[in-house]
């Protein structure tokens, strides 16, 4: 249930990030697909740590590139 729940805020948040044409994420997969793939491997605090620590990498000046979930 938890992980369902989880899994319709990640695609929700896909979709409307579509449809307001906001910025490419640099760094693939993007944030939001290591998010949710963390939640699906890892327990929920383990998941929203590495979620939390992959957001801070997330800026304008990052270089951004292959950052897959360990």
């Amino acid at each position: 249930m938890k992980k369902t729940a989880i899994s319709f805020v990640f695609n929700f948040y896909r979709t409307l990030r579509t449809i307001l044409g906001s910025g490419a994420c640099p760094h693939t997969p993007s944030c939001s697909a290591y998010a949710q793939e963390a939640f699906s491997k890892y327990p929920f605090v383990r998941a929203f740590f590495l979620s939390a620590k992959r957001l801070l990498r997330c800026h304008p000046f990052s270089k951004g590139g292959f950052d897959p979930v360990p």
